[in-house]
This record gives structure tokens, C-alpha cells and sequence, in this order.
């Protein structure tokens, strides 16, 4: 199912305490959520009013799975908990962490994918068209600018930087729309993520605002590139969530504190928030919104202070 890889390398004894303290959370909270006490927890939780998405028989492409705080994760588990049949890129610089966690899904099928990398990108996709033939979904959750261009001030980028974070994070969405485009054959959704520091400065944020400026309008060109084939394209732009991501903006803990002082809904958002949105654009209830940026964020996006 995988395709070779090079030997696993030596890991501090650190990282790997913490990969074996990951994997047995992982392993509780997976014969957790099968205990009917869990389930009636979570039945008292939900909405009363919520509409049951039914995606059984569809299949989706998903980017970005690192650990279980990846939003890439939380869309990934919603759309197989409704049905949804997932074919998962990790990174082999997460693999410890993502493949544990991409296993527990329902059949899932999951190989190494770099966006940077033609070689791997050929080889995910032409695993892709062996496997599911015909593709309904795909979720581009991935960006990466170098730590240091995520403090400081923004002209402080240099070529390079600029470059990789727009490869990665912009440029990534046209590349992989390009490849999976032909398997939609009956037309399907295409979901980029985004946050705020796109249109408004955010300090930190930087370079990544750049590039999400970039990845928001691609999102916008592509919708209209493959309008008539039926497939929609769209953008979440989340609030702030404590990712693997996250972690390397400077200020970040800040940001939190100040979306729950001035969002109207005075609180953060979470990931499974960002999910019900995701689940929402893969369903036919949003078969007529495509090149749009849908704020996920308790409504701070509406303020202006």
C-alpha cells in the first residue's frame, strides 16, 4: 500500500517517550468513542436540529494530516464518520505521528507525499487513480514558511523564503487541483484553508498572509477554471487553533486571548467547528457556492477594532 521508504532514522529517546505517549492517547480514544458510554455523551452534546450528511460511496483527498490537532485531521475523521472513504498524504517527517492516527479511519488508504517533490507527487497520484479511480473530495490543509520569517517584520523575507512559502502554501492548491481535476468526473468540491492574516495585518503572520493572499485568489481563478465540470472551490478561513502549525507564529497564545476578548461570540473556535464547515461544502447543501472564503471564526472577521 505504501511505497518504500528510507529507513526509519534514530530518534531522540525524548521524541520517541512522546511518540509512544501520542499513539497509547491515540489507542484510548479510539475504544473510547466505540463505548456506548461515549456515544451517549455524545448524543447529549449534539444539536437537536443538525442534518445527517450522508457521504457513503464518496471518496476524498486529503493534505495535511500531522497529528490529531491538525485541522486536516478533524475534516478527515468528519468526512468518515459520514461515509467518506479517505486517501491520506503524510509527510515523512510526521509519519510517526500521522499513520497511527490515519489507521484508525474506516479503510482508510494513506501514502508519502511531498507538494514539492514531482517524483512523490506522481507517485500519490498514480496510487490515487489505481485505487479509487474517480474522486469526489479534496482537502488542501497545508502551508510552511521558515520559523524566522514568522516574527519579526515582514521585509525581512528574503528570495528564497518567499519562494518555499509560496510554493508550499499557494502554489501547492493549483499543482493538486491540476492532478486530481481529471478523477472528478462527476464533479466534486475542492476545500483550501486560510485565516484572516490574508486581508487584515497581522503581526507574525507575515510572510503567511502573503501567501495565503495568493492561495484565496487561486481559489477564486480555479472555481472559475472548473465551473462547468461541476466542481466548486472554496476556502475556510479558521480562527486561530493550536496546531503543529500554529505553534511557529510568534505571538500566538496572544492571538487566542484576543479573539475571545472581540469576537462577538467572545470565545476560540475549534477544529471540529472548522470539520462541520468542511463537511457542509462536500455536501450537495452547497452545490451552489464555489470561489467564495467562508469565515469560521466566532465572527471576528465582522469586527472592526
Amino acid at each position: 500500500m505504501e511505497s518504500k521508504t528510507p529507513k526509519t532514522p534514530e530518534w531522540p529517546l525524548k521524541v520517541k517517550l512522546f511518540i509512544k505517549i501520542y499513539k497509547a492517547r491515540l489507542f484510548l480514544q479510539n475504544h473510547l468513542r466505540k463505548s456506548k458510554f461515549w456515544n451517549n455523551i455524545e448524543e447529549k452534546g449534539n444539536d437537536k436540529m443538525a442534518v445527517t450528511i450522508d457521504l457513503k460511496g464518496k471518496k476524498a483527498v486529503v493534505f495535511g494530516i500531522a497529528n490529531d490537532k491538525s485541522i486536516a485531521w478533524h475534516i478527515a475523521k468528519r468526512l468518515n464518520d459520514a461515509g467518506c472513504r479517505i486517501f491520506a498524504a503524510y509527510q515523512e517527517r510526521t509519519e510517526q505521528m500521522s499513520v497511527p492516527l490515519i489507521k484508525t479511519l474506516d479503510n482508510p488508504i494513506y501514502e508519502k507525499c511531498d507538494v514539492v517533490s514531482d517524483e512523490l507527487l506522481d507517485s500519490f497520484f498514480k496510487k490515487v487513480k489505481e485505487e479509487f479511480g474517480e474522486v469526489d473530495f479534496l482537502i488542501h490543509s497545508i502551508a510552511f514558511a521558515k520559523r524566522e520569517h514568522l516574527q519579526g517584520k515582514y521585509m525581512g523575507i528574503d528570495r528564497r523564503g518567499y519562494q518555499v512559502a509560496h510554493e508550499v502554501s499557494s502554489y501547492s492548491l493549483a499543482e493538486l487541483t491540476r492532478r486530481i481535476a481529471p478523477m472528478m468526473k462527476k464533479g466534486g468540491s475542492i476545500i483550501a484553508m486560510t485565516y484572516l492574516g490574508s486581508e487584515k495585518v497581522t503581526p507574525g503572520y507575515n510572510i503567511m498572509g502573503v501567501a495565503k493572499a495568493a492561495l484565496e485568489s487561486s481559489v477564486r481563478y480555479l472555481a472559475y477554471d472548473l465551473g462547468e465540470q461541476k466542481i466548486r472551490v472554496n476556502a475556510i478561513s479558521a480562527g486561530p487553533i493550536a496546531t503543529l502549525a500554529a505553534s511557529g507564529i510568534a505571538g500566538f497564545p496572544e492571538m487566542l486571548l484576543n479573539y475571545v476578548a472581540k469576537s462577538p461570540l467572545k470565545r476560540n473556535i475549534t477544529a471540529d467547528e472548522v470539520a462541520d464547515c468542511a463537511l457542509f461544502l462536500c455536501s450537495n447543501l452547497s452545490k451552489a457556492i464555489t470561489g467564495q472564503v467562508i469565515f469560521v471564526d466566532a465572527g471576528y472577521s465582522a469586527m472592526g477594532i
